[in-house]
């Protein structure tokens, strides 16, 4: 039997040397190359972004509604604009295929902020279910809202599938149909003045 106190130091493990983040690492990477290095994580203060930046939802009460409708037609309009950049492109015997790749990036992209937009700001924080369910006007007009919006992710998502200009079309119908169902009739005058084209008359609140 050993008399006294036994002291055992580990021994000293040299770590490799940290490698160097770089701001465009995504916070995934971030993580796991802490982790496989044994050190915390440290403070990282900017990240590139990997799309349209979202609404804060805070929530802060800050909100750009008709903002948000002029942001989908411009999108929208981009959209088509790529399109028929990519017909005559491919259309062309001695065509750029640089240029034809980036306007099918660039086409999607857009295409992309609609959906995320649709997401991230209006089913997240805009459209309320009714908070009487027995109020069949309110639910009514709450299932038309998700049925336009749903109509809206779908029709961008064709709008990365094709190039039908059909699809943008019905991105700017839907986008209208909606705004009848969701603004005020002064907001939605604008809306019209703007982009109303063919399908000024769209649906009534």
């Amino acid at each position: 039997m050993m008399s006294g106190s036994v002291s055992i130091r580990p021994a000293a493990v040299e770590l490799p040397e940290r490698p160097p983040l770089k701001h465009t690492l995504t916070p995934l990477i971030l993580v796991a190359a802490a982790a496989s290095f044994g050190f915390a994580l440290p403070v990282v203060t900017y990240l590139a972004p990997s799309g349209p930046a979202p609404h804060c939802q805070v929530p802060c009460g800050i909100y750009g509604d008709r903002m948000r409708i002029d942001m989908l037609m411009e999108d929208a309009a981009t959209i088509e604009k790529g399109m028929q950049s990519i017909a005559e492109l491919e259309g062309s015997a001695d065509h750029s295929p640089n240029q034809l790749v980036r306007w099918i990036m660039n086409k999607d992209e857009h295409a992309q902020a609609i959906q995320e937009r649709t997401a991230s700001y209006w089913l997240a924080q805009r459209i309320k279910a009714p908070k009487q369910s027995d109020d069949g006007k309110a639910r009514a007009k709450y299932l038309r809202q998700l049925e336009l919006m749903h109509g809206i992710t779908v029709a961008a998502m064709k709008c990365k599938q094709t190039t039908d200009t059909a699809h943008v079309e019905t991105l700017r119908k839907l986008a209208l149909d909606f705004s009848a169902t969701y603004f005020s009739s002064e907001d939605l005058g604008h809306i019209r003045e703007h982009h109303g084209g063919e399908h000024a008359g769209g649906e009534h609140r």
